[in-house]
């Protein structure tokens, strides 16, 4: 059922809330549905908040790929399970699409299998789409088997397989006049939200994952879960052993910061990477850079990022920093602490990030 969309920001949240809140999940897909359109919704803001917005499938189908690609390492030896009731078909096809590429339980990354292997890749993110448009897509704004009101999205025309009506569709889900914008400002709260029902949903279905067994938010979300090694020495091959925030000189083991605070884009990028002194990382942690760093750590150039990103097998996500950045900045609330360097943080103004 269709209904006109909700304009107020906190109505949009409330009800993201009840759906989430809503019931029993079977599997993860909705909550992981949830955290791509977010980080889309962050990555295409408009310069009028009350457009609409268009997220490609193909795109979010690659964002749920990702989020899942880590996930699907074992803890302690086992595979955790992601449905109870037998559905997973994203998860089969992410781990098929590893195997395929060699890194099994290793980590590797989804745009280093993207060069490497660009038909099986290819292959897995139609799969994965045709899934999202027959799942979690057209199911996502539903609580239990009440009628619903499309609140986000027109989910009318989905719960279908057929790639012809998905063409007619654009290949896209259109965000409602203003979604997109809210979204975007209410990803900061509601991100942490989703990830902790998400935690919740994995102890259900995993029952000898006890409160004192391993750190799941970590395996699941945590950028430590992410061995730095090959970055650290890319990093300062490419731009010398100096702290990036403070220029001091660097030990033997230098910290690699997220510029872009990790809990807000989990973008792993070598264009969001940088080496640090322990002093600046612990000090900056998850506060949000003042512009000018993000500015200086794209000026070193995406052509630079992207050879010596593909020299290691990994991803620059150069792009992906310029539009989470601009997003970021744009939607961020007057009084937002913006950390400019040990013991200085400002309180932010809406900025206009251009690059």
């Amino acid at each position: 059922m269709t209904g006109p969309p909700p304009t107020d920001p906190l109505e949009i949240g409330q009800k993201l809330v009840a759906v989430l809140e809503g019931g029993r999940r079977t599997s993860t897909y909705k909550l992981a549905v949830v955290l791509a359109l977010l980080d889309l919704s962050v990555e295409t803001v408009s310069s009028q908040p009350d457009d609409a917005v268009a997220i490609s499938l193909d795109v979010l189908a690659e964002r749920v790929l990702a989020i899942y690609w880590r996930q699907i390492r074992p803890v302690e030896g086992r595979r955790i399970r992601q449905s109870s009731d037998g559905r997973s078909s994203i998860l089969s096809l992410v781990e098929s699409l590893r195997d395929v590429t060699g890194v099994r339980d290793r980590v590797g990354s989804p745009e280093g299998t993207q060069a490497t292997n660009p038909l099986e890749y290819r292959e897995a993110v139609d799969a994965v789409r045709v899934t999202l448009v027959r799942y979690p897509l057209q199911l996502l704004q539903r609580i239990g088997t009440a009628k619903h009101e499309c609140f986000l999205y027109d989910d009318s025309w989905m719960n279908t397989t057929s790639s012809r009506k998905v063409r007619e569709r654009g290949n896209t889900v259109d965000l409602f006049p203003g979604v997109g914008h809210t979204l975007a400002r209410l990803a900061p709260i509601l991100r942490p939200a989703f990830q902790l029902a998400w935690i919740a949903d994995i102890r259900r279905m995993n029952m000898w994952l006890n409160d004192d067994g391993p750190d799941l938010a970590a395996h699941l979300f945590g950028s430590d879960r992410v061995s730095m090694t090959r970055v650290r020495a890319i990093l300062r091959e490419g731009f010398g052993s100096r702290c990036f925030y403070c220029d001091a000189r660097l030990t033997e083991t230098p910290h690699v910061d997220h510029v872009l605070p990790w809990s807000r884009t989990s973008i792993d990028g070598l264009a969001n990477l940088v080496l640090a002194c322990q002093r600046c990382n612990s000090d900056k942690s998850d506060l949000l850079p003042a512009p000018s760093h993000v500015k200086r750590a794209l000026e070193r150039g995406e052509k630079t990022l992207q050879e010596l990103s593909q020299s290691i097998n990994w991803s620059s996500q150069y792009q992906r920093v310029e539009a989470s950045a601009r997003g970021i900045y744009a939607t961020s609330p007057a009084g937002t602490p913006l950390w400019r360097a040990r013991k200085e943080i400002d309180l932010g103004s809406r900025i206009d990030f251009a690059w």
